[in-house]
């Protein structure tokens, strides 16, 4: 019998980036050098700290493009379908149920993950569910897999096509996809699928998608450390 897994967490790699602050400098002075701003290396660190905070906070954002950031993501599919919402500067590639069989990893939240909604639809906040409200989503959603990923067997076996198949699975299986983007792009989904006290705009992402935004803003900090700083600064609103 197959054996179901279950994960309450998420999977965030840097595959491969070419992204540096040293990118954005580039991109920008070329407006007043040319060429020649390739040539040109500031040993002022202040001086490039300063052009970086005056591109973000006067939303002069082309110069934020010149790079690239490819992750590798495992999550739940209904976190995708979030994800790709973002369609401007966002590439992705999913793995595919009607060409793989889907592997039986399952998402149910952790304990604590918060459970109940109070307040109406874009003023609302969650607070902790009570322990019972914790056994019933945990007990059904686990039920479910189990049911579930039996019927997706059970057809396969008896020689349905993949893709018809999978109609019965539920949106907490996982999923994995290659996702590559830029900073600009990648501050603006960090701007919405994050939480913050730094940011100007409040956001209310569900807890999921905001797991694989903070992995991704992690290494962000480490590739640009000028450029996260200017965002942080200026409110984390994207340029």
């Amino acid at each position: 019998m197959t054996e179901i897994k279950f994960r309450s967490d998420v999977t965030v790699h840097p595959m491969k980036t070419s992204a540096s602050d040293q990118d954005v400098l580039w991109a920008a002075r070329v407006s007043t050098q040319g060429e020649d701003s390739l040539d040109e290396v500031y040993n002022d660190p202040t001086r490039s700290k300063g052009l970086i905070n005056y591109l973000m906070r006067d939303r002069h954002g082309s110069p934020f493009e010149h790079n690239s950031m490819t992750f590798f993501v495992q999550a739940p599919i209904f976190v995708f379908r979030e994800f790709m919402r973002h369609r401007v500067g966002w590439s992705y590639n999913e793995e595919s149920g009607r060409y793989k069989e889907l592997e039986p990893v399952f998402y149910v939240p952790g304990p604590d993950r918060k459970l109940v909604q109070e307040g109406r639809a874009g003023k609302y906040s969650f607070v902790d569910g009570t322990s019972e409200q914790q056994e019933t989503v945990s007990g059904l959603l686990r039920e479910n897999s189990h049911e579930c990923y039996w019927m997706y067997r059970e057809m396969l076996q008896k020689g349905v096509a993949r893709e018809v198949a999978r109609m019965c699975l539920p949106v907490n299986i996982f999923s994995s996809m290659y996702a590559t983007c830029n900073a600009r792009s990648l501050m603006h989904l960090l701007g919405l699928r994050t939480i913050s006290e730094d940011a100007t705009f409040p956001s209310f992402p569900q807890r999921e998608i905001e797991m694989v935004a903070e992995k991704m803003e992690a290494e962000f900090a480490k590739l640009m450390p000028l450029t996260y700083e200017a965002f942080v600064k200026n409110g984390r609103v994207a340029p």
